[in-house]
């Protein structure tokens, strides 16, 4: 067997263990898969964590940068109590309206906010608000503009806020300096960022599974 088979098979076994299907998530990979949305949703296991990271948080405010079909979405908002608020920010009208359903099927539209537009356009239009501050922020979108979504992200939480930042491994490409591509190069600022910058404490994991090799990044805000 392949290793690629084994990481799919394994990631298969936790799922079943630990976040099986239910029909609103099953149905919301299915109807974005059917409205061409890219196949680029988090993984069951990982959707399971990031709950987890929610609700051991005691998280009431949650930020999703990226909502794509909404199947992460579902599973932060599930960690919510029932006043609690989750906005996420969606680039495409298209991936947004396909949201939007698979949110309202779940029972989860009262909790959720889509918010259509580039997020560098979002995130300065919410700080006009002067929110509450978020307690945990997912940071899942272009990789290009991760550092700036970090210094939001920073700008709109609290000390004790928690930041998560996906798909931060690229491939392994993340350990070339010289590299050129704009996803590897913004992620490494991203990571830069977390690691020096004096109100964040942070870790990166890497990944093998349903999304071969991967990773994330987890912040802590400290002041």
């Amino acid at each position: 067997m392949n290793e690629s088979r084994l990481w799919h098979q394994v990631d298969d076994y936790f799922a079943t263990l630990f976040a099986p299907d239910d029909e609103a998530l099953t149905a919301a990979l299915r109807d974005s898969e059917a409205a061409g949305l890219p196949p680029i949703a988090v993984t069951p296991a990982l959707g399971k964590l990031l709950h987890l990271l929610a609700r051991v948080q005691g998280a009431r405010r949650i930020l999703e940068i990226g909502t794509l079909g909404g199947y992460s979405t579902i599973w932060l908002a599930r960690a919510l109590p029932a006043d609690g608020r989750l906005i996420s920010l969606e680039y495409d009208p298209w991936h947004a309206e396909v949201a939007t359903g698979n949110i309202a099927r779940a029972g989860l539209d009262k909790l959720v906010e889509v918010r259509v537009g580039p997020a560098l356009e979002s995130l300065p239009r919410l700080a006009d608000e002067h929110p509450p501050p978020f307690d945990l922020v997912f940071i899942d979108a272009d990789k290009v503009n991760n550092p700036h979504y970090l210094e939001w992200a920073l700008k709109l939480t609290r000390a004790g806020s928690i930041i998560v930042l996906d798909n931060v491994v690229r491939g392994g490409r993340v350990i070339d300096r010289d590299s050129t591509d704009p996803d590897v190069v913004g992620t490494r600022a991203a990571l830069e960022l977390i690691a020096g910058h004096p109100r964040l404490s942070g870790t990166a994991v890497q990944t093998v599974g349903a999304k071969e090799y991967d990773g994330f990044a987890l912040a802590r805000v400290l002041e």
